[in-house]
């Protein structure tokens, strides 16, 4: 897999002033992982321990931690120019003022060493008793027999022939200020900001430093590696807990939580730092407005690892929460309702018109419009729910439909569009035995018509039930169901519509409309289905969508990284063959991957013109297709080069 930075955080048994052992800890750990690893991170001060407090001053610790350096510095050259880079922290005297620094190494040479810029000396903390800080500067000093460049001003670009990311290093109380130099690294370029910390542990700053941590790698739009020193610093006055934290664009990658030990181990995807740094352009802006001071570019030409899979989860349904998931569909369930009250009380409108089938879309777009009515005070009946039966509709689907209006207390209505249909078979020439497309978009636009015209007769506006999924394939009839007066699950993927549904029907259930829980759950049972071809003998329905266009599993992940981090289709295939492997549950080959991939790009290019007019609906996630917001795609599009051949 391509563009991929592993690094790995530990945070070693430290000996409090005994730098050999320290040394012989961190050789340990860099031996089993150095050929695992493109960086391994250790805590700040890791070469002599944080709480050796005035034993700093003392000659034999600082000469002992040059002799400890060069030791290290030359255990790295055994592996070779594509061994890990190892980044310790080391007390290091230049020009007669001691320095927190951090040290960068790699095949036998120190590639870098940046001091700390701001000391703290509140509190339990009283690093200006021992160390200077450091302003933006760039000196050339002299470590053994190395002379290694010097400064916080330092971005080192790690990697070979093209093939590079650009490292920025700060040290713990660095990251608690105002302006921490890590943004100002960022917005000089650095991708990824790595953190030699020593952050002692307190009540309540567990949380703290997550959430300062996810800031700065969310603002900053880089991946963020933070490793502090473990429990066996100092315990005289405070207590460290080896707290370790990975954050990609304000993701958590992974971390080593307080007090617990181990090794943390992930991967940084330089596409996804890379394109929201392209998208987002008030980072651009920052950078022209901040970019004042001349930072230094460090190369160390050390051959990025093949990675042959992520190391991090990758879900399957990634549109789908994992976590808190009924707060989070309730959030995306409120959007919604809020987008339709306001387009009610702004038209003023005596009802909304609703296509109801029995399927996941329409069902959530009627759960939508119930609570939006209730929370407008309205008569529940403004809700004008309309089924209407076709040559395609099976007895569970209309069933379905009819009970969860009950429930609800919807005006309910029935129309057949059976007779209308065969009049307009007979108009236009069409023989109802040939089950084409024809014989199916009569039947999308009837409905429609149906919908449009009791809006009309009632003064009310029709709710779209298509969702996002069926906009990105066009799996939709034009002016047909891809057209209403409002849709309010137009940037709802499938995958998360049968997740809502499921969430926010029992919750329902359970907070005012009574009764509605088993229809609900034969509701999510039901395949997904357009009901527009005859049922089976046995009456159970023959049309079923994924048998045509695909998984819908598959499109919502192509669909997520395509849109969401403009990921090449190789790099999408390799994600996903990763969730496969991960996953419990999907199981999809090889060539049913790229199967459907190529179906996707083909349907998702070739449907643009659909999305050029689409109705209005709120966007509620980071991924969205209206060209009014997210997407703006011309509809020529030539996709082939998206396009996985024969022989790949």
């Amino acid at each position: 897999m391509e563009n991929l930075l592993r690094v790995l955080t530990a945070s070693p048994r430290v000996h409090i002033g005994n730098v050999t052992k320290n040394c012989d800890e961190i050789k340990s750990i860099y031996k089993e992982y150095a050929d695992k690893a493109d960086i391994i991170l250790m805590p700040e001060l890791s070469l002599t321990g944080y709480t050796c407090a005035d034993l700093f001053e003392n000659r034999n610790l600082l000469d002992n931690t040059v002799s400890g350096l060069m030791v290290l510095t030359k255990f790295t050259e055994s592996f070779g120019k594509n061994g890990s880079a190892l980044v310790v922290g080391a007390p290091i005297e230049v020009s007669g003022e001691l320095y927190n620094c951090a040290a960068f190494i790699q095949n036998g040479k120190i590639i870098a060493v940046v001091p700390k810029t701001y000391l703290p000396n509140y509190g339990e903390f009283y690093e200006k008793r021992w160390f200077g800080a450091r302003e933006y500067d760039f000196e050339n000093i002299e470590i053994g027999d190395m002379t290694v460049p010097f400064g916080n001003n330092l971005i080192i670009e790690l990697g070979q022939k093209g093939k590079s990311v650009k490292i920025g290093i700060e040290i713990c109380e660095d990251a608690w200020t105002p302006i921490p130099p890590s943004r100002i690294l960022a917005i000089n370029g650095a991708e990824i900001i790595l953190n030699l910390s020593a952050s002692n542990e307190v009540i309540g700053k567990e949380q703290y430093r997550r959430n300062l941590v996810g800031n700065i790698s969310s603002t900053c739009l880089c991946g963020y590696a933070y490793a502090s020193a473990g429990i066996y610093e100092s315990t005289s006055d405070i207590v460290f807990s080896g707290h370790n934290l990975m954050y990609e664009n304000g993701k958590l990658l992974g971390e080593i939580k307080p007090f617990e030990s181990g090794i943390l181990i992930r991967d940084f995807s330089l596409t996804k730092i890379r394109h929201d740094r392209i998208a987002n352009k008030s980072f651009a802006d920052c950078k022209r407005m901040f970019n004042g001071r001349n930072f230094v570019k460090i190369i160390c030409n050390k051959k990025l690892m093949q990675k042959n899979e992520i190391l991090a989860k990758v879900s399957m349904t990634p549109f789908v929460p994992f976590k808190n998931r009924l707060e989070r569909c309730t959030s995306i369930f409120n959007m919604q309702v809020a987008g339709l009250q306001r387009r009610l009380e702004a038209t003023k409108s005596k009802c909304v018109v609703i296509g109801v089938s029995g399927g996941l879309d329409s069902t959530l777009a009627l759960l939508v419009a119930a609570q939006a009515v209730r929370n407008l005070n309205l008569p529940q009946k403004t809700v004008v729910g309309i089924t209407m039966p076709g040559f395609g509709t099976t007895k569970r689907t209309k069933s379905n439909s009819i009970t969860l209006m009950e429930k609800l207390g919807c005006d309910i209505r029935e129309i057949s569009i059976v007779k209308a249909t065969r009049q307009h078979f007979e108009d236009i020439g069409h023989d109802e035995s040939i089950h084409d497309i024809t014989y199916e978009n009569c039947q999308a636009r009837e409905r429609t018509q149906v919908l449009m015209d009791v809006a009309n007769k009632e003064g009310g506006f029709v709710i779209g039930t298509g969702d996002l999924s069926e906009l990105a394939l066009g799996w939709c009839t034009y002016n047909g169901d891809h057209m209403s007066m409002y849709a309010v699950n137009t940037s709802i993927p499938k995958t998360l519509v049968r997740t809502l549904v499921d969430e926010i029907g029992h919750h329902l259930g359970r907070n005012g409309f009574d009764g509605i829980d088993e229809v609900i759950e034969d509701i999510i049972d039901t395949p997904v289905s357009p009901e527009l071809l005859p049922p089976n003998a046995d009456g159970t329905i023959a049309q079923k969508t994924e048998d045509t266009v695909g998984s819908y599993i598959l499109h919502d992940f192509f669909l997520y990284y395509t849109l969401r981090y403009g990921m090449k289709p190789n790099e999408i295939f390799e994600l996903c063959q990763t969730a496969v492997k991960q996953s419990d549950e999907y199981k999809f080959d090889d060539a049913e991957i790229k199967k459907w991939q190529n179906v996707f790009y083909t349907r998702f290019f070739r449907q643009q013109f659909k999305r050029n007019c689409m109705p209005d609906g709120v966007k509620v996630g980071t991924v969205s297709v209206s060209p009014r917001g997210d997407l703006r795609l011309p509809s020529e599009i030539e996709f082939e080069e998206f396009l996985f051949g024969d022989k790949q």
